[in-house]
């Protein structure tokens, strides 16, 4: 503490507010907050993924129909009692048997975490307004470069997911690449349209992005993939010399490390030397798959992310960190000053100090990198190799316990990403017939359907290769070898009861 003191002890000059609450009143609430919710947490893994329930009954079990009480009510009957009504009420994506999206169990240092920023309460967007926030976050942005093999020397910054990640970078991109002032002339600065090229597979935040940002959906190349999801290089190539033949401006090149619906990483390297040869900048959505880099034996393609312009991840998918937490990561630090600031670079005592509203979108900014940096302090480099590479082995347990069932299909399997499909026998024999397809697609919706409300074990869906199927991704710290071993009799124990003849 400050050897700097303020008088407080005389009571008159205390405001009374209906808020404000003193420390034995707030020590007392906090402890049966926090041994109310170690109980409700140790009871997840043995009650259901989720509860079949609709719009209306949460409403009414919560109490939401009602207009704003003019009186307030007690804040110890009010926590306790929304406390339990969440946990009734929602789906726990800390289950072991939560394999639905690409949301980690949160780490209980993170939920820790969180409560400790709520408390200090820091605007990390100036570093006057949180100096302490703001070097946790530099440092935070450092060790997840390093862990994923990336420059340490890179510039960064939290947001709140995926789709912000990437836009951050879009945005950098656009800026450094586009030959005249794009963020004062805006795109139609100039006749030449910019151009952007990314595979089928990238995730929908590659349309928002261009939408945002002014160039329209339509400057978005997609280019086919090959039988592995993964985006081919000399087609890139072709598209290329295509567009500057019209006199477009090709500007970026955004590849996957890890797509959404397989795990597919694209062929990273490949992608590199065709930005090198036309002076492209080369993004890597690495929100899922970027974290599998800490592992020695990481696909040779994810290692190719170490040459990218820039790199969006998810510390709350692969990093167990509660939601909110993503992060991009650009190799220039400049680059986001360029494509965000219109301040001059900040000094304090004489040195550079960062404020990352000049880094990004965001004026107000939240406390976001105290619970990654509290979970990689905790665990370090070797505890999130360990976990990752069990989400890994699991995944591929689970499609092989998928390929000994003789009424599933296994698809694919990539990452933590098991991809397969419900078969019934009678339809076994007839697989790539139009008819059957169609039956099978029908099927393994209506498994999905009750799959998600049943609560035995959530996964999503994908469609690869026109056909749809489930999908199970494991990033979960909590799951064990007996909970994907459960899942085929599951799966098959539902298909069974779908009628479809």
């Amino acid at each position: 503490m400050s050897d700097l003191s303020i008088d407080r002890d005389d009571v008159t000059s205390r405001r009374h507010s209906a808020l404000a609450m003193d420390a034995s009143v707030f020590r007392s609430l906090g402890h049966q907050l926090v041994d109310q919710l170690a109980s409700l947490l140790d009871g997840v893994p043995s009650g259901p993924v989720t509860r079949e329930r609709t719009p209306t009954g949460v409403r009414q079990a919560l109490g939401l129909t009602g207009p704003l009480p003019e009186d307030g009510e007690a804040a110890g009957p009010l926590l306790e009692r929304t406390a339990r009504l969440l946990f009734e009420q929602s789906l726990f994506n800390a289950h072991p048997r939560f394999f639905g999206y690409i949301t980690a169990s949160p780490a209980p240092i993170g939920i820790l975490g969180d409560f400790l920023a709520s408390a200090l309460n820091p605007n990390v967007g100036a570093w006057a307004l949180s100096p302490a926030a703001t070097e946790i976050e530099s440092q935070a942005i450092r060790w997840i470069a390093s862990l994923i093999r990336y420059d340490t020397a890179c510039g960064g910054i939290f947001v709140s997911g995926g789709n912000m990640a990437n836009i951050v970078c879009f945005l950098a991109a656009r800026a450094a690449k586009a030959s005249w002032s794009v963020r004062e002339q805006g795109v139609a600065g100039s006749a030449r349209q910019l151009r952007v090229y990314c595979s089928a597979e990238t995730h929908t935040w590659i349309q928002k992005a261009a939408d945002l940002s002014g160039l329209g959906t339509a400057s978005i190349r997609w280019i086919p993939s090959d039988s592995a999801l993964r985006m081919d290089a000399e087609l890139l190539r072709k598209h290329i010399d295509a567009d500057l033949a019209a006199g477009d401006l090709p500007f970026l090149v955004v590849g996957t490390a890890g797509s959404v619906s397989t795990g597919a990483i694209d062929p990273l390297p490949e992608l590199r030397a065709v930005c090198t040869t036309y002076g492209l900048w080369f993004h890597v959505d690495a929100a899922y798959g970027g974290f599998a880099n800490v592992l020695p034996d990481a696909p040779d393609d994810l290692r190719g992310l170490s040459g990218a312009d820039s790199v969006a991840v998810d510390p709350h998918k692969w990093l167990y960190a509660p939601l909110e937490a993503g992060c991009a990561l650009v190799r220039d630090a400049e680059s986001l000053r360029v494509a965000f600031a219109y301040h001059p670079p900040y000094y304090h005592f004489g040195e550079t100090a960062t404020n990352f509203v000049d880094f990004g979108v965001q004026n107000s900014r939240g406390f976001r990198a105290l619970k990654v940096w509290l979970a990689l302090k905790q665990v370090g480099a070797s505890g999130y190799r360990a976990m990752i590479a069990d989400d890994i082995r699991l995944s591929g347990t689970l499609a092989q316990a998928v390929a000994r069932h003789s009424e599933l299909e296994l698809i694919s399997q990539s990452l933590s990403i098991t991809v397969f499909r419900y078969v019934p026998a009678d339809l076994r024999a007839r697989r790539g017939e139009a008819e059957a397809e169609q039956q099978l697609d029908a099927i393994n919706r209506e498994v999905l359907d009750r799959l998600q409300r049943g609560g035995e074990v959530f996964v999503s869906n994908a469609v690869v290769g026109g056909r749809y199927a489930l999908r199970a991704c494991i990033v979960n710290f909590h799951t064990t070898e007996a909970d994907v071993n459960a899942v085929p009799d599951i799966v098959v124990r539902v298909g069974r009861g779908v009628e479809w003849r």
